[in-house]
C-alpha cells in the first residue's frame, strides 16, 4: 500500500471481509517493517551522537587534568 487513499479504495473495493482483512493485515506488516526500519535508522543515529559525546567529553577531562 503505498497511501492511506490507496488502502481505502482497495478495502472498498473488496469482494467480501475476507479480501479486506488481507488488506488490513498487508497494511500493518507494511507498517511494521517501517517502523522496524525507523526505529534501526534513529538508534544508529543517537549512538554515533552518544559516541561523539564521550570523545568529547574525554577531551575536556583531559584538559581539566591539564590544568590541575
Amino acid at each position: 500500500m503505498g497511501s492511506v487513499v490507496e488502502l481505502y479504495e482497495a478495502l472498498a473495493s473488496a469482494p467480501d471481509e475476507r479480501a479486506r482483512a488481507r488488506l488490513i493485515a498487508a497494511a500493518f506488516e507494511h507498517f511494521r517493517v517501517e517502523i522496524t526500519a525507523a526505529i534501526q535508522r534513529d538508534r544508529n543515529i543517537l549512538l554515533m551522537w552518544i559516541i561523539t559525546l564521550m570523545i568529547a567529553q574525554v577531551g575536556v577531562f583531559a584538559a581539566l587534568v591539564k590544568l590541575l
